[in-house]
């Protein structure tokens, strides 16, 4: 691991995500990029040049002077920091700064939504992890030394997930962590027997690992009344450090209707979450 996204809007749940980015930054010696989208109104671009320019210098000066004063703590001595002001406000936006920068992880701190205020606007980490292509670590609550030991990675082992579960394998190795793997077995019409989860785990398990299924020892099959408390239980029995889900990253009509479990556990985890696009 290279390079480290953080985005910045100076709040103490962009302080959790930092602390944990920069613990993750001295582990695998990589460099931190912070970001602050300032989110400039477009009003401000339909006046006359010379004001639209000291307005925007304004903004900017303005952002650095916060950064200088965000950034002066201990916990990021010796590692290399960029900051980088964009004039984002879409939050689609970022995934392409970490493409462009070969970011490999972006932490982002989170407060979560629920309520009305989740269904018609939901939060800003959601829409990072609707879009982004990159490995998301979403962070809840002040970590103040952040390991991965027990690694929870929680799928259907539909085929679509192999890629998802290649890069969590990859992340959680660079950790040295244990991984548990959880399939979330619930009633009514997406209920099966063990003869049918085994024979799918091992289809899945058998193309993934290239015909190796010792990793078949390491799934464990919960059963639960939805996905999400499955998966929270499960998390609770093993005490475990993170939780590791693939997301489709549904956007639109579709993702009002279907929602995303990716994004609804990243929501509502006490645990930190990492995401892995399909």
């Amino acid at each position: 691991m290279k390079k480290i996204l953080v985005p910045i809007d100076f709040s103490e749940h962009s302080e959790y995500a930092l602390r944990v980015a920069a613990t993750i930054a001295k582990q695998q010696q990589a460099e931190i990029i912070v970001i602050h989208m300032l989110g400039l109104s477009e009003a401000i671009f339909t006046k006359d040049e010379a004001q639209e320019t000291a307005e925007a210098i304004y903004y900017l000066k303005l952002a650095e002077k916060r950064f200088s004063t965000f950034l002066d703590t201990d916990f990021l001595k010796d590692i290399k920091v960029t900051e980088t002001v964009q004039n984002y406000k879409v939050f689609s936006e970022l995934n392409e700064v970490a493409k462009q920068n070969d970011v490999d992880l972006i932490v982002m701190g989170s407060h979560g939504s629920s309520g009305l205020s989740e269904v018609f606007a939901g939060s800003n980490t959601e829409k990072v992890v609707r879009t982004s292509d990159i490995p998301v670590l979403v962070i809840k609550h002040k970590i103040q030394e952040f390991s991965i030991e027990q690694a929870v990675f929680a799928c259907d082992f539909k085929m679509e997930n192999i890629k998802a579960y290649h890069k969590a394998k990859k992340l959680f190795d660079l950790f040295d962590a244990t991984l548990h793997l959880v399939y979330i077995n619930l009633p009514g019409d997406r209920f099966r027997n063990s003869n049918q989860i085994e024979k799918r785990i091992k289809d899945f398990l058998f193309k993934a690992d290239s015909g190796n299924l010792e990793n078949f020892e390491k799934v464990y099959i919960q059963n639960d009344y939805s996905v999400e408390s499955g998966i929270f239980n499960y998390c609770k029995k093993i005490n475990a450090d993170i939780i590791g889900i693939p997301t489709h990253g549904r956007q639109g009509i579709s993702h009002f209707f279907n929602g995303s479990i990716g994004e609804d556990i990243a929501n509502h985890a006490h645990e930190p979450v990492i995401t892995f696009k399909i």
